[in-house]
């Protein structure tokens, strides 16, 4: 029984039967199976792009039903507020609309009496006149 713990000798077989493995992996399988998998992948993406264009083919062939009410109605838009179809053409109306507000005259309160003048005239009148201001009251 001592003798089952001792090392043992480099080269010593016990059992010449028992041996390990003498080949390496089956590259052929794998290299088969990979190709099996990619054949398979080309079928099926082949497979579903004829099914896609069975489907669109399919649906160029419907027509789109009409309603015959909405046939019936002219255009009408929709209420208020409305999404701009032309953001760039407004934004420039609005700024011609202010330019021309800030370069002419024109009344802002008839019945008050007070008018709005040009804003190179507004400027020349303040530095004539200076910015208002409140007096010192004396302590």
């Amino acid at each position: 029984m001592a003798e089952m713990h001792l090392p043992r000798a480099a080269g010593s077989t016990d059992n010449p039967e028992v041996q390990h493995e003498s080949s390496d992996v089956n590259i052929r399988a794998i290299f088969g199976f990979a190709l099996g998998l990619l054949v398979t992948g080309i079928i099926i993406h082949v497979l579903v792009w004829v099914l896609f264009q069975y489907f669109n083919a399919r649906e160029n062939r419907i027509v789109a039903p009409e309603f015959p009410l909405a046939v019936t109605q002219e255009p009408r838009l929709p209420p208020e507020p409305r999404l701009q179809t032309n953001p760039r053409q407004d934004l420039s109306d609005l700024r011609a609309r202010e330019d021309q507000a800030l370069r002419s005259y024109g009344w802002v309160d008839r019945n008050a009496g007070v008018v709005r003048i040009p804003i190179d005239q507004a400027i020349k009148l303040t530095l004539e006149r200076g910015l208002p201001s409140r007096e010192e009251r004396a302590r």
